[in-house]
Order: structure tokens, then sequence, then C-alpha cells
């Protein structure tokens, strides 16, 4: 029963990224509807929204009785085991001023698991598809996190929540991992980093206090192309949380990444 409905799932979400990242690509430099959403310079577009609209008529035509929680519509307040997480336009900022890096994301979970991670980036047409215990692949292509002979030289993805800002911790550990490898990067697209880092194009990311729609697809990516997600303790990141703190890379290099966090937040002298 749960598999049949996980198999439906991937074919609704695939059919409906597909038709909202095509919207997208059409209105790609051609914003004329930018508000900001927040305190914290956060913004929203009409297509935010209209992709959004596109996502969840074609979920919930299938699946109504299942409980959906979207980026800008927030929650349908129905209670099931099944929860989906829709975030329409991932690096929104971005996509606003015309700078093509963003995508689209949806993620089913079961039970507070994610069993299914579909992103698509309509651009280059790039469809990152994973199911729990059966891999991640981009356009059919099984995906792999690599091993990089000396991490130090590594590139290294940053993610942080939009209410961090300038919080003190997250300044010293993000100024500390940008000088413990080779370089840092911060697309304001936290879910193109994960898929770059299941690819093999990064070598991890370090995430503080980063929740949201856009999470849950790409820890389930990296996990099923063969790399590991983990707290800042070193524990194996499951279900959700509320604050999340991650370290995400190869399975060899845990150790590493976790003594350049404790450096980066002085917990190590």
């Amino acid at each position: 029963m749960e598999e049949r409905i996980i198999q439906t799932a991937k074919e609704v979400a695939i059919k409906a990224i597909l038709k909202a990242g095509q919207l997208a690509k059409e209105h790609f430099d051609n914003v004329t509807d930018i508000e900001e959403k927040d305190n914290f310079g956060d913004v929203v577009t009409e297509v935010d929204h209209k992709a959004e609209k596109i996502i969840l008529d074609e979920i919930m035509a299938v699946f109504p009785d299942h409980h959906i929680h979207s980026e800008e519509s927030g929650d349908n307040g129905v209670v099931s085991e099944w929860l989906w997480m829709i975030d329409p336009l991932d690096g929104t900022n971005n996509f606003a001023i015309g700078l093509p890096v963003f995508s689209l994301s949806i993620t089913l979970m079961y039970r507070s698991e994610p069993v299914l991670g579909v992103i698509y980036e309509p651009l280059v047409d790039r469809l990152y598809t994973t199911l729990k215990g059966e891999g991640a692949f981009c356009n059919g292509r099984r995906l792999q996190v690599k091993k990089k002979e000396e991490i130090r030289k590594g590139t290294i993805g940053w993610v942080q929540g939009h209410i961090v800002q300038n919080d003190k911790s997250a300044v010293g550990l993000r100024m500390h991992v940008d000088t413990s490898f080779k370089r840092m990067m911060r697309l304001w697209a936290p879910t193109l980093q994960w898929c770059m880092l299941a690819k093999g194009d990064i070598d991890g990311i370090v995430l503080y206090n980063s929740e949201g729609d856009d999470l849950y697809s790409g820890v389930l990516m990296v996990k099923e192309a063969g790399g590991i997600v983990v707290d800042f303790d070193g524990n194996v990141f499951e279900g959700m949380s509320d604050e999340p703190y991650l370290i995400a890379c190869h399975p060899e290099y845990k150790d590493h990444f976790l003594k350049v966090v404790k450096e980066g937040l002085g917990v190590l002298k």
C-alpha cells in the first residue's frame, strides 16, 4: 500500500514540478511583481504563487486527504501520516534579480521521514529524483557523493536560515569554514547545493539553523547518493527538526567536518 502511494506520488510530483518549472523558465528575467515578505529581506514574486498553485492543484487532485505544507500558502490543516513539503521557487532572491540559480522542490514525508524528493532546475532541464532506499538520480543518471583526495581543497556549501542573519556564532563558524577549505559557496538556493553534493560537484555542506520546505528533499538526495547527514554532535540526522544544525559529506570525512565545525564554534581551541 505505502509503496504504491509513493510510486504514484512520484509520478504526480514529476508532472507537477515540470509544469511549474516551465512557467518559471518562461517568466525568468521578466519579473514585474516583487514583494518583501518578512523583516529579513526575503522576497516573493508572482511566479512563486503561480508555480505553487500548479503544484498544489496536481497533488490535491490525487491526494486530497494528505497533509500539505507549502512555502507561500502554508498549511492545509489536514491530519495525515503523509506530509507534502513544497518550495515552488527555491532561490527567489536570485530569480528576482535575474540570477539563473534557482530550482523547485517537492518532498513527500511519511511519519516525519522523507520518502520521496523531486527537485527541478528548469533553466538547464535537470530533474533530480530520489526514493528512500532506491538511490538518487539526475535525468535518469544515478548520483554518487564523491571522495576528494584532499578535503581541505574541497568546495563547501554554506546554508543558513533567514532568521540567522549576522548571529555571532554563525558568523564565526562561516568565516572558519571559509578559511578551512578551498572555497565556500552560498547560493541562496539550498536545494541546488544538496544536489551538487549528491552529484559530486561539491564536497560538503554546513547548514546553520535552516529549516524549511526546501530541506528534506535535499537531505534524502544526499543520503541516497551515499552521503551522510549528521548534526553538529555527529549524530545521524533523522526525522524532522525545527532548528537543524547539520553537516553533509562523504562518510569518510565526518570526523574532519566535525572538527572544523567545533573549531568554528569555539568548542575546540
